[in-house]
């Protein structure tokens, strides 16, 4: 039992903490003995074709729409498609009133990655950027973007994302800002040992040429549709300052929401991404794949659960110092994350409760979205999130 306890205990640091510490080690190591890849100078640009997809955001669409023509990038090289399949408000209308884009509109709500799949004919540039319609980029993200495609071996190109926090956020606000930053320093390592493994929806871009269709059901079509790439054998590079802003989640509430979602999601692409999860294929992709994803997506949350009740007996089975210890701190972290539930659901702001809540609630999260995606209760039909 002491055994398999340390062995659970590990898998969780390595999960959450390990994973960082050993990736700086990694990049380090490589500074060291190979000289980091040297973008060619900046030839053409490339045409780019902007995608957007949009579910019933009449509140939002028309400052996307100018964000999106405000970019610095040649106009004559961009065009952009709004899909607003589904909508029942006046999303389609206002798009509408912009004759330098494509509207495709369809009462019909089949889920984003069917939207996606019926824009693609339309699509004229070399590069597509997807990006959602409730985030804004900064001006030159385009350019940020299509740089890293002077590289051949590059076929897709994450950009960050990043939450607006304000000074007296929240729970699910001060969580998520901070489980971005968190990210994007992996996302950074990740691109410089080799891949990044995945991309999110609020930015990302891919070669045209390279785009495979994924099955209409996908849950979370950014992350399939970029490591389907990465399993072609191209590199999915990582573009900080390439970004998109929105602001957190309205609560923990839509949080939690939208991570059950993007867990059940997980586990799918899990099943269907076989190249990825073989070392034979691209072992290092793999192990930053597992390390980085399939870890946090299937046994870790279970995993704290049950080093919780075994660090327990072996405490009351009066063992060494060192596990009343353990047990003591992990006492402690849980309470600290219930006053964080507690103050929020009072709407008092101590930021220091509020990681500890949020990192509960995120790993709730992917055991009620593997419930659910086993239940068959997930919809590919995207969710819109109360935003604040």
């Amino acid at each position: 039992m002491i055994v398999f306890f340390w062995l659970c205990l590990f898998v969780i640091i390595y999960t959450f903490i390990g994973y960082g510490f050993l990736l700086f080690i990694l990049v380090r190591l490589k500074r060291i003995f190979r000289k980091a890849y040297v973008l060619p100078l900046e030839g053409e640009l490339p045409s780019v074709t902007i995608l957007v997809a949009a579910y019933n955001e009449e509140d939002i669409i028309s400052e996307k729409i100018e964000n999106t023509f405000g970019l610095d990038y040649p106009k004559e090289k961009i065009q952009l498609i709004v899909i607003t399949d589904g909508s029942t408000d006046r999303t389609a209308e206002k798009a509408g009133q912009y004759p330098d884009l494509l509207l495709l509109h369809e009462d019909i709500r089949a889920g984003k990655m069917a939207a996606i799949k019926r824009a693609i004919p339309f699509i004229e540039g070399e590069i597509i950027v997807f990006t959602d319609a409730n985030t804004f980029l900064n001006k030159v993200a385009v350019r940020e973007l299509v740089k890293h495609y002077r590289n051949e071996k590059v076929g897709a190109v994450a950009g960050e994302k990043r939450i607006l926090v304000e000074e007296a956020a929240d729970a699910s606000s001060a969580g998520e800002g901070f489980y971005w930053k968190y990210e994007s320093l992996l996302k950074k390592w990740d691109y410089e040992l080799y891949s990044n493994v995945g991309a999110a929806g609020e930015l990302f871009s891919i070669r045209t040429r390279l785009y495979q269709p994924v099955e209409s059901d996908t849950i979370i079509d950014d992350h399939m549709i970029a490591m389907r790439i990465a399993e072609k054998g191209f590199l999915i590079a990582y573009e900080p300052n390439a970004y998109a802003m929105e602001t957190a989640s309205a609560n923990t509430a839509e949080e939690l929401k939208r991570k059950i979602r993007i867990a059940a999601g997980g586990i799918q692409s899990i099943f269907r991404l076989k190249k990825a999860a073989n070392p034979f294929c691209f072992p290092v992709l793999t192990f930053q794949y597992i390390s980085h994803r399939v870890l946090r997506w299937t046994i870790t949350p279970f995993l704290l659960i049950l080093v919780f009740f075994l660090n327990g007996r072996i405490a009351y089975q009066d063992g060494p110092v060192v596990y009343k210890v353990l047990f003591a701190a992990q006492l402690v972290f849980y309470i600290l994350s219930l006053a964080g539930w507690f103050f929020e659901s009072r709407n008092v702001r101590i930021k220091a409760f509020f990681i500890p809540y949020y990192f509960c609630v995120m790993n709730y999260a992917v055991i009620a979205g593997i419930v659910r995606y086993f239940r068959k209760s997930q919809s590919a039909a995207w969710e819109k999130s109360k935003r604040k």
